[in-house]
């Protein structure tokens, strides 16, 4: 009994050590709940959704520092940099409005009117295409070169979290309201299929590993970890998790799942393989602290911790080991 009781401490101790906080960068002034974040890579900066505090928050990354804050916004909830372009792109909930800035200078240069509720953004570099979500269920196109509205697709609900295959045509999104995962052919602009999440409901995070053909769907309702086959759309296996999950990446390099939750937690799922998952670890954050962003070229995830209380508001960089 001894020796099991050793055994399950060391590997305790070794779990904890998965993630490593490296690093604090202050907000200060920053009020409210803190959504989404995206990255300039090359540059070095981080673009943080303050959705609260009605601004988008621009960190250097070499200083730990904000050193700019884009202000006037309506509840940002989701932004995207275009590399090539050099733009930022801001959906904000109030008004449905996504703003498109030159990433130097953050002057305003464009905008589309998405009527209400703009929210996730992923850009598709192979096609230049900038995808929002939006209103009460559909996702709007942009051309990123011109910042126009190609097209839009609609959905039964208003979409959450999205991906975007890398090899294929398909676009899988979050309808928690519908309960459902909806597949999209994003040639067609159409869904073709939509799959259920194994009775789990509030499915808002989502994460894919194309490689394996699995889709990561974050359920709030209960808690859990749901893994989809994409060829299928069956469930494969599913993994409790903490509460109010909000962000979800898969490491590739490491085959493990981070869930960000706002219970406080960074929930670690270790992949077998395809078909097996156990759950590694919890690492303590903060309370509300359900948003962020995995850097794998720096081995990173930044989580966004709001103000609460005596918490200040403030990025955390954890180091992966």
């Amino acid at each position: 009994m001894l020796l099991f009781c050793s055994v399950a401490i060391t590997v305790a101790a070794q779990d904890s050590t998965l993630l490593l906080l490296r690093q604090t960068i202050p907000l200060p002034g920053v009020e409210g709940r803190v959504d989404h974040l995206d990255v300039d890579i090359s540059g070095k900066r981080l673009f943080v959704c303050a959705l609260g505090n009605n601004t988008v928050e621009v960190i250097d990354l070499n200083k730990g520092e904000r050193v700019h804050t884009i202000s006037g916004l309506g509840a940002p909830q989701g932004v995207a940099f275009v590399p090539e372009l050099n733009r930022l792109l801001v959906a904000n909930d109030k008004g449905g409005v996504c703003n498109i800035y030159d990433a130097d200078s953050f002057q305003l240069i464009g905008k589309v009117d998405f009527a209400d509720d703009a929210d996730n953004v992923r850009y598709d570099s192979a096609s230049k295409r900038i995808y929002v979500g939006f209103g009460s269920g559909g996702i709007g196109i942009i051309n990123a070169v011109d910042g126009k509205q190609v097209g839009s697709i609609k959905l039964a609900a208003h979409p959450e979290a999205f991906e975007l295959e890398r090899q294929g045509h398909r676009i899988f999104v979050n309808v928690p309201n519908a309960r459902l995962v909806a597949a999209v052919d994003r040639d067609k602009g159409e869904v073709i299929a939509t799959w259920k999440t194994d009775g789990a409901f509030g499915n808002f995070p989502m994460a894919l590993d194309e490689a394996n053909h699995r889709l990561f769907v974050g359920c709030r309702l209960p808690s859990k970890l749901v893994v989809l086959d994409t060829e299928s759309g069956k469930p494969v296996t599913s993994v409790g998790i903490s509460g109010d999950s909000d962000d979800i990446f898969y490491d590739s390099k490491r085959h493990r799942v981070y869930v960000i939750c706002g219970a406080g937690k960074i929930d670690i799922v270790d992949q077998t393989d395809a078909n097996t998952y156990k759950a590694l670890t919890k690492i303590s954050t903060a309370d509300g602290a359900r948003s962020g962003l995995f850097m794998p070229e720096r081995d990173a995830l930044f989580v966004a911790v709001p103000h609460r209380g005596s918490q200040p508001a403030e990025i955390r960089r954890y180091q992966i080991e």
